[in-house]
C-alpha cells in the first residue's frame, strides 16, 4: 500500500466522530466523484447501484469484484480524498473482493448481510464472512474501515434487538461500524448507537436532518444511490421536456462546462 493510501485510511477512520459525523456522498464514476470532491466532501463512497447502472447492469450483485475494483481505481486516481467501496455482499469471495478494492486504493468497504438471492445471512454466518474480510484487510497494513451493513430494516424483521444481536456479532468479527439502511428514526438510532458499534445511516428526502441524526448518535451519514437517481432523473426530465414542449429549462442548473472539465483534468 502507498503512503498516500495509508494517510487517507487514517484520515477516513478519524472522520467517524460522535457529535461530528462523516457526511459521505456517494459517487458512481470519475465525473461524479470529481464533482463531489469539488463540492468540499472530506471523503466519498461508491454506490453499487450507481456503478452498476452506469455500466449497464441492474443493481443486486450483478456488478462483480473486477468491475467494482476497476471503478474504484479510476476514482481514487482522480480525487484527493479517501474513497470507500460498496462491495454489496462481497460477490463470489468476500476476502478476495476486499483485497481487490484495497489494491485499487480504497480505504474501506461496505459489506452487506443480504444474500445474493434473497433473505439475510444468519448472524454467525455473516460474522464469519466479516472475519474473512478483516483478515484480508489486515494484510494491507492500513486501518481499513469495514462498515458492516445489515438489511434488518430493509428486508428483515425490522427489530432493534435483531440489529443489536448482529452488531455484537459483527463487532466481534472485526467490523468498525454498523450500517443500518432503512432506519432513520432517531430513537432507534440512539438505541443502536449505545451498542457495540458506531452507527452509520442512509438518508433520503424527508429523512431527519443531519443535526437530528447527529444528536441521535450517528457517526456516518450517506446518500446511497440518491445522487445517481437524481442525476438520471434530470436526464429523463430534460429529454421529456425537449421532446414534448421543445424547451430546455431542465438543464439550467447544470455545472458549467469549464468547471466540470477542470474537475476531471488530471493534475500536471
Amino acid at each position: 500500500m502507498t503512503t498516500r493510501q495509508a494517510q487517507h485510511a487514517q484520515a477516513f477512520a478519524d472522520l467517524h466522530k460522535p457529535g461530528e459525523p462523516l457526511l459521505l456522498p456517494n459517487a458512481w464514476d470519475v465525473a461524479s466523484a470529481a464533482a463531489i470532491a469539488a463540492a468540499g466532501a472530506k471523503a466519498l463512497a461508491t454506490t453499487s447501484a450507481g456503478v452498476a447502472w452506469s455500466l449497464g447492469v441492474p443493481d443486486g450483485a450483478n456488478l462483480g469484484a473486477e468491475r467494482a475494483a476497476a471503478v474504484i481505481a479510476r476514482i481514487v486516481a482522480a480525487v484527493g480524498v479517501p474513497v470507500s467501496a460498496d462491495i454489496e455482499a462481497g460477490y463470489a469471495d468476500v476476502a478476495a473482493t476486499v483485497t481487490a478494492v484495497l489494491q485499487a486504493g480504497a480505504v474501506g468497504v461496505n459489506i452487506e448481510d443480504r444474500r445474493d438471492g434473497s433473505g439475510l445471512y444468519a448472524p454467525a454466518e455473516q460474522a464469519a464472512r466479516l472475519a474473512a474480510a478483516r483478515a484480508a484487510a489486515r494484510a494491507g497494513g492500513i486501518p481499513f474501515w469495514i462498515n458492516a451493513r445489515t438489511d434488518v430494516f430493509l428486508g428483515g424483521t425490522g427489530r432493534i434487538d435483531d440489529a443489536l444481536e448482529r452488531s455484537a456479532a459483527y463487532a466481534a468479527a472485526g467490523a468498525d461500524s454498523l450500517f443500518v439502511p432503512g432506519l432513520v428514526d432517531p430513537a432507534g438510532i440512539a438505541e443502536l448507537a449505545a451498542g457495540p458499534l458506531p452507527v452509520a445511516v442512509m438518508v433520503w428526502p424527508g429523512a431527519p436532518s443531519v443535526a437530528e441524526l447527529t444528536a441521535a448518535g450517528a457517526v456516518r451519514i450517506s446518500l446511497g444511490s440518491g445522487i445517481a437517481q437524481a442525476a438520471y432523473g434530470v436526464a429523463a426530465r430534460a429529454a421529456t421536456e425537449m421532446l414534448t414542449s421543445g424547451t430546455y429549462d431542465s438543464v439550467a442548473d447544470g455545472i458549467a462546462y469549464g468547471t466540470m472539465n477542470a474537475a476531471v483534468t488530471p493534475a500536471p
